[in-house]
C-alpha cells in the first residue's frame, strides 16, 4: 500500500479520506466522551490527548506504519471519528483494520458497517489482498459481538499481547475476513452499500 496517496473512498453513507492535524477542531465535538476511549489502546477525550492521538496517527503514517482515515458522515456532512490500515505486510497480502472509533451519536447508526464495507471492498478489490484482520479488547463484548455480525470469523485470543491504558496487559481477541469470504458477505451483510453505493 502506498501510505504517500491520498485514498479518498466513499459509499451511500460515509466518506473515509486520509486524517490531518486540522481535524482536531472538528473532531473535539464527538472525541469528548470517556466512554469512547474505555478499551483503546490510547484515549482521545480531552484536547491534550486529543491533538496527541491525531499528531501521533499523522506521524505513523508518514512513517509508513499505519494509514489513518477521518470518517465523514455523508448524511450530515460531520466528521464522525476515525480508522485506520495498519500491520500492512504487502509481501503475505495481509493488513488490519483498526484504531476504529465513532461518535456516540453516529453509533447504532450504520455508520461504522459503512466504513468496514468500505474499507474491506478497498483491501480485497484494490489492493488485492487475501486477508484483512480486525483486533480488540478481550473485555470488549460490543466490538467483538460486530465483528461477527459482519461475518468476521473468531480465530482466537492472544493472552497478555499489549500494553493498554493505564500500562494493564490486555488479551486481544483475533478476527480474519479472507478473500474467498468477500463475495459472499459483499452480497450479504454488506449489501445495501454495494448496490446505492
Amino acid at each position: 500500500m502506498d501510505f504517500s496517496a491520498p485514498i479518498v473512498i466513499e459509499n451511500s453513507r460515509v466518506r473515509l479520506r486520509p486524517l490531518e492535524l486540522s481535524d482536531f477542531e472538528a473532531l473535539k465535538a464527538v472525541a469528548f466522551d470517556a466512554e469512547l476511549w474505555k478499551y483503546t489502546l490510547t484515549r482521545g477525550d480531552d484536547a491534550v490527548s486529543l491533538a496527541a492521538y491525531i499528531r501521533q496517527a499523522v506521524e505513523d503514517r508518514q512513517q509508513g506504519r499505519r494509514y489513518p482515515f477521518a470518517i465523514i458522515d455523508r448524511e450530515t456532512g460531520e466528521l464522525a471519528g476515525s480508522t485506520s490500515y495498519y500491520n500492512d505486510v504487502e509481501a503475505d497480502q495481509r493488513l488490519s483494520i483498526g484504531y476504529t472509533w465513532v461518535g456516540t451519536k453516529f453509533q447504532r447508526s450504520g455508520l461504522n458497517r459503512a466504513c468496514k464495507h468500505l474499507l474491506l471492498s478497498h483491501a480485497f478489490c484494490q489492493l488485492r489482498y487475501e486477508r484483512v484482520e480486525l483486533e480488540t479488547d478481550s473485555r470488549n463484548h460490543k466490538s467483538r459481538t460486530a465483528m461477527a455480525r459482519m461475518g468476521a470469523t473468531e480465530e482466537g485470543t492472544l493472552r497478555s499481547h499489549r500494553i493498554t491504558q493505564g500500562g494493564i496487559r490486555r488479551d486481544t481477541v483475533i478476527f480474519s475476513i479472507i478473500r474467498s469470504e468477500w463475495s459472499g458477505l459483499r452480497q450479504t451483510v454488506f449489501q445495501e452499500y454495494e448496490a446505492r453505493g
